[in-house]
């Protein structure tokens, strides 16, 4: 390769915001665990970039910020256009609702191949049955070369609610780094955290503290579980990671239940993988979810699972096997679900070790990014064979 010229196609990730959350995590694992030699990545962020951003190691990544207000972008179609005409990319790939409508300026500037990736459901309709979204989504598909479902559920939306051809619709699952979230022998402590004793038995979870993500319906189903027994009230533990608006609403549920002093809720954490390594079995109460990449980190790190059965988490929990699953917004299964392992806690670490065993056969990073690598190679060379036989045909 001469100097001051670079040969790899560039790939345009297109996101909302680049911030702590799954969706912006899959981002930066695909960036980071790509072959250096196979494609240059820049990444667009339409409103703003965070520290989050520090997460990509590697130094040949541009980020660009364009602090978009809310509301749809048209005008700042013209400032798109020109980027994507500056930074010629091979493809761009926006992801979810909120970044799909940059595929016009993309198709205007004569990218080649356009990805669009859906991650999960928007949060004013989580069982996708808005009709204003499905709409929205018919609108732009023509502007879309092939898109990318993160479960089979999500695929389903795509084809039977929006009418996506199948051939269109490509499947790949997250990937979770079984490096760095791996197994403790033994549970280890959490820094700052007030539980350390060999006999509690802590249950946690981590997420960004949003409606979505439901974290007062696991508060109320540990009060439940704790009420159970003498035994359990003594033993039993929650740990809450993550920050936001159910944050306070979860301290005073505990408050008001006089079980304050047994939950630690310490907000964003930047050390996750030692935390899971410090907690005995992972909840998730989400309402809605698309892929959870806390669900397969929990899984890495050798937990076993209680998650709701909404998205793709039941392609992810073999029930009995890995962990359980329960209604959403159901706190009376999820206390049952808890109380069962935290009372037989041989059968949880059994379903964490099966856990493990499953991220590292059907969903590590080395899979995720041979599927995004793949499918980004099979494109562009399906569209160079298109390019040479219309150049044959009209020479």
């Amino acid at each position: 390769m001469s100097k001051g010229y670079d040969a790899r196609p560039v790939v345009a990730h297109v996101i909302f915001r680049l911030a702590v959350g799954g969706l912006e995590n899959g981002v930066v694992n695909l960036i980071n665990h790509m072959p250096v030699d196979a494609y240059r990545h820049v990444v667009i962020s339409l409103t703003e970039t965070t520290d989050f951003q520090r997460r990509i190691v590697r130094d040949d990544v541009s980020v660009i910020a364009l602090g978009k207000g809310d509301g749809h972008a048209f005008w700042i179609y013209p400032r798109l256009f020109k980027l994507f005409r500056e930074l010629r990319p091979a493809i761009v790939h926006s992801r979810n609702l909120a970044a799909l409508e940059v595929l016009i300026p993309a198709w205007a500037a004569g990218v080649p191949v356009r990805i669009h990736g859906e991650h999960g459901r928007e949060g004013k309709d989580l069982d996708g049955l808005s009709k204003k979204y499905q709409w929205l989504r018919r609108f732009y598909r023509p502007f879309v070369t092939q898109y990318i479902a993160l479960s089979r559920d999500l695929k389903d939306y795509l084809t039977f609610r929006i009418g996506i051809a199948p051939s269109k619709v490509t499947q790949i699952y997250n990937g979770v780094d079984v490096q760095r979230f791996r197994p403790a022998r033994i549970r280890q402590p959490i820094a700052g955290c007030p539980f350390s004793g060999a006999d509690l038995w802590l249950i946690g979870t981590v997420g960004r503290m949003q409606v979505v993500k439901d974290q007062t319906t696991l508060v109320r189903a540990f009060i439940r579980a704790a009420a159970v027994s003498p035994e359990l009230r003594n033993r039993l533990r929650l740990v809450m990671i993550g920050d936001g608006p159910l944050r306070t609403e979860s301290q005073a549920l505990l408050q008001q239940a006089g079980l304050a002093d047994l939950a630690w809720l310490p907000g964003q954490r930047n050390d996750v993988p030692e935390v899971l390594r410090g907690l005995d079995c992972f909840v998730l109460p989400s309402l809605s979810e698309g892929l959870s990449n806390s669900i397969l980190e929990a899984m890495a790190s050798g937990l076993p699972v209680i998650a709701t059965d909404v998205g793709g988490n039941c392609e992810l929990i073999e029930a009995g096997h890995t962990g359980e699953l329960v209604p959403a917004a159901a706190a009376e299964a999820m206390a049952r679900k808890i109380a069962a392992y935290a009372l037989d806690p041989s059968r949880a670490r059994v379903a964490g070790q099966a856990g493990r065993l499953a991220t590292e056969q059907r969903f590590s990073l080395e899979a995720m990014t041979n599927g995004y690598q793949g499918l980004y190679d099979q494109l562009l060379s399906s569209r160079a064979s298109r390019q040479g036989v219309a150049k044959l045909i009209h020479p």
